[in-house]
Parts: structure tokens; sequence; C-alpha cells
């Protein structure tokens, strides 16, 4: 039971990380920068919380005293494959994404720029 509700917290966490991470690009079209600044504090919390982990969720150590499974997924409600590349591929939309938000807010200071000259 406490490895369902490990699961299922990791599960949650995950999946609001993902929503910020996708979002970013959305706020940015949408010019509401405070909220894109939050959803990148966020992400970029999550990643100290990993560097200071070695590079694991707490939550996968947590896991690993109610099971003797190691597959990549054990501790999430993922497919094997997102799980097994879930650091790759939402670490690069996160470098994507944040590479949208720096080029827009560029483009919009060069713009504010040649209108104010």
């Amino acid at each position: 039971m406490r490895l369902i509700a490990i699961r299922l917290f990791h599960t949650l966490i995950r999946a609001f990380l993902a929503g910020c991470i996708l979002a970013l690009p959305i706020f940015t079209f949408l010019r509401v920068f405070d909220w894109a600044a939050i959803l990148a504090t966020i992400i970029i919390m999550e990643c100290m919380v990993l560097a200071l982990n070695h590079g694991r969720c707490p939550l996968t150590g947590l896991a690993t005293h109610f099971t003797g499974a190691r597959v990549d997924n054990f501790d999430i409600y993922l497919p094997l494959w997102l799980a097994r590349y879930n650091k790759l591929i939402f670490g690069t939309l996160f470098i994507i994404n944040e590479l949208i938000v720096l080029a827009y807010l560029r483009g919009k200071r060069t713009s504010s720029i040649r209108r104010s000259s």
C-alpha cells in the first residue's frame, strides 16, 4: 500500500512538473512573463533537488524500501520508455522552451529599443 501511495504521489508530481515545462512557451506567447518566471523557477528547483540527490528523485529512494523491483518505472506510474528517458525528454523540452522564452524576450527588448530611438 505504501508503494502505491509513493508511486501515485510521484506520478502527480511528475505530471505537475511536466505541465510546468509544457506551459512555459504558452505563457510566453500570451506575454504572461511573471508566470513563465515562476514555472522556470519551479523546474530549476526540481533540478537542484535532483542534483543534491545524485540525479535521483528522493521518492525513488523512498520507494526502494518497499520493493525489490528496480525497473525504470518501479516507483512511478509511467510507461517504461517514458520513465527511462524522462530526464532526457523533459530536460530537452525545458531547454528548448527556455530558449523560446529568451528569444521572445530578446526580440521584445530589441523592438522596444528601436521604438524609443
